[in-house]
């Protein structure tokens, strides 16, 4: 499997897909479970709109289900360690700046985390691929699609 192929998680990432599929498989299967036996209990399904949303619903909270569960089962669960790191990994926070803008810290999570409001980048993102496997003093040219720029690595956490 390629590294952009991989799936990986954090801790707390881990934790929160564990939690919506608990949620999902109970209160949620549960819901969708009653909205269908109250259809049904209505007579003549091929004209019960309340039928055929709920079925969509179901087939789109099932889909979910398998999806977690997948997630969950091939994921790599990135460590928290942070000794002897000396090359930007996935699970790093590392802090950047571009010329004379101020300094910028990211979190590089896999791609199912990933979140620019919050500085967490994925591993395949036009700056997340560009930081991997460089040091504190690199500097980086950064291509996207809105124009190419140079970013200093200035710390690895």
């Amino acid at each position: 499997m390629q590294d952009e192929e991989k799936i990986y998680l954090t801790k707390e990432g881990k934790e929160k897909l564990q939690a919506e599929l608990i949620e999902l498989e109970g209160p949620r299967r549960q819901e969708i479970a009653a909205r269908l036996k109250s259809a049904i209990e209505m007579g003549d399904l091929s004209e019960n709109a309340d039928y055929h949303k709920a079925k969509e619903d179901q087939g789109f909270l099932e889909g979910k289900i398998l999806e977690i569960k997948y997630i969950l089962n091939h994921a790599n669960i990135i460590s928290d360690s942070t000794n002897g790191r000396d090359k930007v990994s996935v699970g790093c926070k590392v802090t950047v700046q571009e010329e004379d803008f101020p300094p910028e810290t990211y979190y590089l999570v896999g791609s199912k985390e990933a979140d620019p409001a919050t500085n967490k980048i994925s591993h395949i993102s036009p700056i997340g691929s560009a930081l991997l496997d460089q040091k504190i003093g690199d500097s980086v040219k950064i291509n996207t699609p809105s124009g190419e720029f140079t970013l200093r690595i200035l710390a690895i956490d």
